[in-house]
C-alpha cells in the first residue's frame, strides 16, 4: 500500500497525461475526431478530451476481436499459456498501481487511499486468481454404455462485450476481463464515459503482457452510441454489463433485436441490513452500517442503504450511526486522510439531493447531513446523510439512490424483518446481525438476495460468486462460476 502524502498526490496529479484514444488491435486508435469531456469531481476542472466512439469505432473493435478469435492463437493456446499471460498482466498492473489509482481518484472521486488499497488490490488479485485457475479446469466424461463415449467440453463463447460503470471502473472491468480471457474469449471493453481514463491506460499497460492483437480492445464512448452499437452488434457473442436496471433493460432489447446474444446483467440494489437486538457487537454493527453506506460516496450497488433495526434498540443504534456520519472526514480525494470524496458529477449530486428532498417531503426525519459542502474546492461534495422514521412506501426506502443516504426502518419480529427486507424489486445483497445461529440461518435462507453476510458486510474473496436475483440481474461475477458466462457446453457423442 502506498505511503504517499497529500502533497505527493497533488504533485503526481499535475504530471498526469491521460490516454485519450481507443485501444484497438493492440494499438492506439484516434477514431473519427469526435470527443467528449471528462471532468474531475474534486474541483470540476477538465481532465481530458477523450475520443468518442460511434458505430465506426465499435465496428473496428469488434472486427479486431472477431479476427483474433476466429483466426488468432488466443482461443487455441493451452489454457496454462493463457493463464501465464494473465499473471503477467497482474504483475504489470502491480507495477503501475499508484498511477492507475490516481486516475481513478481524479476521474470519479474515490479517495486515492481506497483506490490504491482496495480497488487496485482487487484488480490485481482478480487477474492473478484467474491466471492461476486457467490451467486447472477439466471437462466431463459421463458414464455411458460400453459401446459409446460421451464428452462434455467447455468452449469459449467468442467475442465478449464488457460494459462497466464508473463507481469501480477497474474492479468491474477485471471481474469481466479476467475470466473471459482465461476462457479463451476476446473482448471489447467499454468503460463509462464518466471514468474512461483508467481503462484506457489499463489497455496500454496490458499491451506489455503480450496478448495477441485484437484479444483486448477498449473503446470510450457514451451508452446511447457506443453501448448501443455493442449491444446490437451481430458479431458480439455475449455481453456482460454492470450498471443500472434501466440500462440493463436496453441491453436485453438490443439482444432481442439483433442476434440473441447472451446478456449477463449485474444491476442495482437496495440492500437491507438487518440488526437484531442480540447482535454480538452492536458498536461494530453500527460502525459497519455507517461504513457500508458512506464507502465510495455511497456509489456501490451492494450499499446497505436500508438499515432495518429492531425497535427495542433503534434509538440507540441510529444515534451511533449518526455520530459516525458526523465524524466522517469528507474532502479532497487526493488527501490520504479523506474518508469520503465528491460525487461523480454535478448532475449526480443534484439527483441525490432530489432524493433527500423527497424524503423530507414524505415525512422522514433527517438526522444527519443532506447539504453540499466544500464549495471552495469547486467540486461536488455532499454531507453523509441519515434518515430515520422512514416508511417502506417512501422513495428513499425503495429507489436506489447511489449516494451517501441511509434510510432507517424498524421492525418488531423476525417475520416483519424478512417481509420488510424482501419488499424490494432488487435482490443483490443483504446482511443479518445476530448471535443466534438458528436466527442467522432462518433469516439468511428467507432473504431473496444473491449474497447474505452474517455479522459482517462486504466480506468475501474470489472463491465465491457475486450477483443478484430479481431486478438486480442474472449470472455471476467472481469464482469458477463466472466462467459460465464466457463458455458454451458442447456434447460430443462417439459410437465406438
Amino acid at each position: 500500500m502506498t505511503t504517499r502524502t497529500h502533497a505527493d498526490w497533488l504533485a503526481a496529479a499535475e504530471r498526469v497525461v491521460p490516454v485519450v484514444e481507443h485501444h484497438i488491435r493492440g494499438a492506439a486508435e484516434p477514431g473519427g475526431g469526435a470527443t467528449f469531456t471528462v471532468r474531475s469531481p474534486r474541483d470540476g476542472r477538465t481532465l481530458a478530451e477523450v475520443a468518442d466512439a460511434g458505430v465506426k469505432e465499435v465496428d473496428l473493435a469488434v472486427e479486431a476481436a472477431r479476427h483474433a478469435f476466429d483466426r488468432g492463437p488466443w482461443p487455441r493456446l493451452a489454457p496454462i499459456e493463457r493463464g501465464r499471460a494473465l499473471l503477467r498482466a497482474a504483475d504489470l498492473i502491480e507495477r503501475h498501481r499508484e498511477e492507475l489509482a490516481l486516475l481513478i481518484s481524479l476521474e470519479m472521486g474515490k479517495p486515492v487511499a481506497e483506490a490504491d488499497a482496495i480497488e487496485l488490490r482487487a484488480v490485481i488479485n482478480t487477474f492473478r486468481w484467474y491466471g492461476e485457475l486457467a490451467g486447472k479446469l477439466a471437462d466431463e466424461v459421463p458414464h455411458t454404455a460400453p459401446d459409446s463415449l460421451a464428452l462434455v467440453t467447455r468452449e469459449p463463447v467468442g467475442v465478449v462485450a464488457a460494459v462497466v460503470p464508473w463507481n469501480f471502473p477497474l474492479t468491474m472491468a477485471a471481474w469481466k476481463l479476467a475470466p473471459a480471457l482465461a476462457a479463451g474469449c476476446t473482448v471489447v471493453l467499454k468503460p463509462s464515459e464518466r471514468s474512461p481514463l483508467s481503462a484506457l491506460r489499463l489497455a496500454e499497460v496490458l499491451a506489455e503482457a503480450d496478448f495477441p492483437p485484437g484479444v483486448l480492445n477498449v473503446v470510450a464512448g457514451n451508452g446511447p452510441a457506443a453501448g448501443r452499437a455493442l449491444g446490437r452488434h451481430h458479431e458480439v457473442d455475449a455481453l456482460a454489463f454492470t450498471g443500472s436496471t434501466a440500462v440493463g433493460r436496453h441491453y436485453l432489447r438490443y439482444a432481442a433485436d439483433s442476434n440473441l446474444k447472451r446478456v449477463w446483467l449485474e444491476l442495482g440494489g437496495k440492500s437491507p441490513n438487518l440488526v437484531f437486538p442480540d447482535a454480538p457487537d452492536l458498536e461494530a454493527a453500527a460502525a459497519t452500517a455507517a461504513w457500508g453506506i458512506f464507502f465510495n460516496q455511497g456509489a456501490m450497488c451492494t450499499a446497505p442503504s436500508r438499515l432495518l433495526v429492531h425497535r427495542s434498540i433503534s434509538d440507540e443504534f441510529t444515534e451511533a450511526v449518526v455520530r459516525r456520519a458526523g465524524a466522517l472526514r469528507v474532502g479532497d480525494p487526493l488527501d490520504p486522510a479523506t474518508q469520503m470524496g465528491p460525487l461523480v458529477t454535478l448532475e449526480h449530486l443534484a439527483m441525490v439531493r432530489a432524493h433527500i428532498a423527497s424524503g423530507l417531503a414524505d415525512g422522514a426525519r433527517l438526522r444527519a447531513g443532506g447539504e453540499p459542502l466544500h464549495h471552495e474546492l469547486g467540486g461536488w461534495f455532499l454531507e453523509p446523510s441519515v434518515f430515520d422514521q422512514v416508511r417502506p412506501d417512501m422513495r428513499i426506502a425503495r429507489d436506489e439512490i447511489f449516494g451517501p443516504v441511509l434510510s432507517v426502518l424498524t421492525f418488531g419480529t423476525e417475520e416483519e424483518a424478512i417481509e420488510l427486507a424482501n419488499a424490494s424489486e432488487y435482490g443483490l445483497a443483504a446482511a443479518v446481525w445476530t448471535a443466534n445461529l438458528s436466527t442467522a440461518h432462518r433469516v439468511s435462507r428467507a432473504l431473496r438476495a444473491g449474497t447474505v453476510w452474517v455479522n459482517c458486510y462486504e466480506e468475501g474473496d474470489l472463491t465465491v460468486p457475486f450477483g443478484g436475483v430479481k431486478q438486480s440481474g442474472n449470472g455471476r461475477d467472481k469464482s469458477v462460476h463466472a466462467l459460465d458466462k464466457y463458455t458454451e457446453l458442447k456434447t460430443t457423442w462417439v459410437q465406438l
